[in-house]
This record gives structure tokens, C-alpha cells and sequence, in this order.
């Protein structure tokens, strides 16, 4: 038998059972169609925290009152017996290995200038915002580097809240009310969007002494520390911790790393990842045993029509290479269908909800096609194996 005759053997018997072909093979499209759409969204979702988490840099770390492990850069604990000072800060900063830091304390609070008003984000920090977090003013400057305690009463209004509350009129020299107090506008921040909840465009940045004032609050909430790129993490994290110990006397505060933050993202991925594995395994063995009944079925009804090729001369393998063609095929048509249904998915996700971050990952669709192709074979051998191993006489004379 020529390879011509056996691929149009394989696809006339496809063509012959249309409807039964696609119900065939739409169980395995099910599978793949899932196990690429899932895919597509957590590696959006994790591409998103990835650049959530880089975007101020590759070289911080976050200290953080309360021995615990937390996990973002602005979430705080509270409860520590000795909170975290501004002069914890300064004694950080004064550290060879580490370039700025960032004290911070933050709340929400209403901010007002001639009769309108916006409720947002308040954050109490020190002059290095520029360096430590990238982002930067375009118009007037950033917080000047004042005592702390005794810091002028100076604010730096975020993108968004300077066009809600001035429009396109200048807001430098401008007195807003913040939280009942008076501060002079000094300048105007770039957009940076969104991190992890908060609005860094809808915010206000004011001195951290004065935050500790307004929020009536004993230490700092967090220390974002960005440290010189030539030194190991693990040599900074020795010397803060070594640090605050002698400091405070003992630990009763958290350094965090970003590479501890992935590390916790990765496990969240890692469950996600789990999931999918098992929704497209389910999927696939059900799209796999249906591949394998209706290949049964379909030796049963061609006993004499095997009868027949064996007659005329082809050989086991032939019988085998057909019916295991016949079984690759529909693996490849519910592949290749599954395919486009999650890409589709994923696009119209994509389209349909901006929010939601989609990423189509190629490597995981080829892998999914090579399972389908897989899955079409393995499901195929055993009725092949019948077909191939059927008598010709007896299958003459049966039929």
C-alpha cells in the first residue's frame, strides 16, 4: 500500500463519520482550549505583579515593624513593641552599603483648595521619593531635605490630583488643606498609575514628620531602603538586621526582600499552575477515552473492510499505520481546534475585560498541541493493535 492510498484510506474514513469525527474530537479541544486559556491568564497575572513589583527598581528592600513576614512594599504591621523610628532610618542610611531610604507613613485624608475637595491617599515621606521609587516631578521639585520633625509644611500633589483639583491652572505656590492643615504646593509628580490597590496619581506627598503628626501615629509604617547595586542582597540584609538589633535589642522587625516577594508570588503561581494541570488533565482524559471508543467502534465496523486490504496484500503494519493515522488525525483536529478556541478566549478576554492582564504563552500552546497529538496516539494503539492483529479469513467470512 502507497503512502498516497493510506493517507486517502485515513481520511475518507474521517470524512465518512463527519459528525461523529467532531464529537470526537471536540472533547480534546475542550482540554486544550482550557489549558491555553488558563495559561494565557496567569502568566498576564503574573507578568503583572512581576512589573507591579519591579517598577521601582530591582534594588530595595522593605523594612517593616513586627517580626512577620508581610508581602507587598506599603502593607504594615502593626504591633510591634518597639515601632520603627525616623532615626532607625537615618541610622540605615548611613550604612556604605545602601544609596537612599525612604521612611514612610500613610493614610487617607481629605485634601482641599477654594471649595474643592478630594478624599486620597496621604503619604508621609522623605526627600530620596525620586531616587528610591522612580518617580518623578515635572513640574516644581520633590519634599526638600528638612529635619524631619521640623519640616516645612510643603506638599507635592500626584498627577491626577492636581488636574482634579487645578485643572490647567498652576498648582505651584498654591496653599491646599490637608487634613485640616495648611501646606504650600511645591510641585507636581509624573503619572505612575497603579500599585498593588493604590493610586499614586490620585495622592499627595507630604514630610513624614508631619504624617506622623496627622495620623497620630508613634513610628513609621515601613522603610524602603534601595541599596547600591554592587553589593550582594544578603550582605545589605545582614547589615540592617545587624542594625536594628543593636537598635532595639532584639527583633521585633521584618526585612523583606524582592526576591522573597516573587518567591511568594511564585507559590501563589505555582497552586494556580496545579490547577490548570488538573482541570486540562480531566479534560484530556476525557477527550482521550473518547478518541479510544470511537476507534473501537470504528474497528468493529470495518471487519471486512480490513478483511478485505489484508486480502489484497497489505501487510499488519499497514493496518496498524491506518488505524493509528486515522486516531493521530482526530488528536490533531481536536488539537488544533482547541488551539483556536483559547486563543480566541484569550483575545476576547483581553478585549472584553482590560483589566484582567492576558498573556498567551506559545510555549505552553505548543506543548498543549503536542499533548493532543499525543493523546490522539496512545488512544489509538489498542484498537490499532486489534485491527492489525484480525485474521483475514475469519474477517471475510464474519462479514
Amino acid at each position: 500500500m502507497r503512502t498516497t492510498d493510506l493517507l486517502r484510506l485515513t481520511g475518507g474514513a474521517i470524512r465518512a463519520q463527519r459528525l461523529r469525527s467532531l464529537l470526537t474530537g471536540l472533547g480534546i479541544a475542550v482540554g486544550i482550549a482550557s489549558v491555553v486559556l488558563l495559561t494565557a491568564i496567569g502568566e498576564g497575572i503574573q507578568r503583572f505583579v512581576l512589573a507591579e513589583f519591579t517598577q521601582f527598581g530591582t534594588h530595595l528592600l522593605a523594612v517593616t515593624p513586627g517580626k512577620t513576614q508581610t508581602f507587598g512594599l506599603s502593607a504594615a504591621v502593626i504591633g510591634s513593641t518597639r515601632p520603627l523610628s525616623l532615626e532607625d532610618a537615618r541610622a540605615i542610611e548611613r550604612l556604605p552599603e545602601v544609596r537612599a531610604v525612604v521612611p514612610l507613613v500613610q493614610g487617607n485624608a481629605a485634601v482641599e483648595w477654594q471649595g474643592r475637595s478630594r478624599r486620597v491617599w496621604v503619604f508621609g515621606t522623605g526627600p530620596d521619593v525620586p531616587e528610591v521609587w522612580r518617580i518623578r516631578p515635572t513640574i516644581g521639585r520633590f519634599l526638600p531635605r528638612d529635619e524631619p520633625r521640623h519640616a516645612r509644611a510643603f506638599a507635592v500633589l500626584g498627577s491626577k490630583l492636581r488636574r482634579e483639583l487645578f485643572g490647567n491652572h498652576s498648582p505651584l505656590g498654591e496653599r491646599v488643606r490637608i487634613g485640616g492643615e495648611t501646606y504650600r504646593v511645591i510641585g507636581g509628580m509624573q503619572p505612575k498609575g497603579q500599585m498593588l490597590g493604590f493610586d499614586l496619581d490620585d495622592s499627595v506627598y507630604i514630610p513624614v514628620g508631619r504624617a506622623l503628626a496627622l495620623f497620630d501615629r508613634e513610628g513609621l509604617m515601613e522603610i524602603d531602603v534601595l541599596y547600591r547595586a554592587e553589593e550582594p542582597v544578603t550582605k545589605v540584609v545582614e547589615r540592617i538586621h545587624q542594625l536594628l538589633l543593636q537598635r532595639h535589642g532584639h527583633e521585633d522587625f521584618t526585612l523583606t526582600t524582592q526576591d522573597q516577594m516573587l518567591e511568594v508570588l511564585g507559590s501563589v503561581l505555582d497552586v494556580l499552575t496545579l490547577a490548570v494541570a488538573a482541570l486540562g488533565a480531566i479534560s484530556l482524559a476525557v477527550g482521550g477515552i473518547g478518541v479510544l471508543t470511537i476507534m473501537t467502534i470504528s474497528v468493529n465496523e470495518r471487519v471486512a473492510e480490513i478483511g478485505l486490504l489484508r486480502a489484497l496484500g497489505a501487510s499488519q503494519g499497514q493496518v496498524l499505520g491506518l488505524f493509528l493515522g486515522e486516531a493521530l488525525v482526530l488528536g490533531m483536529l481536536g488539537g488544533l481546534s482547541g488551539v483556536g478556541l483559547g486563543l480566541g478566549g484569550a483575545l476576547a478576554i483581553g478585549w472584553l475585560i482590560p483589566a484582567l492582564p492576558v498573556h498567551i504563552s506559545w510555549p505552553y500552546v505548543g506543548l498543549s498541541l503536542g499533548v493532543a497529538l499525543g493523546i490522539g496516539l496512545l488512544a489509538g494503539v489498542l484498537p490499532a493493535l486489534r485491527a492489525a492483529r484480525l485474521d483475514p479469513v475469519e474477517a471475510l467470512r464474519g462479514e
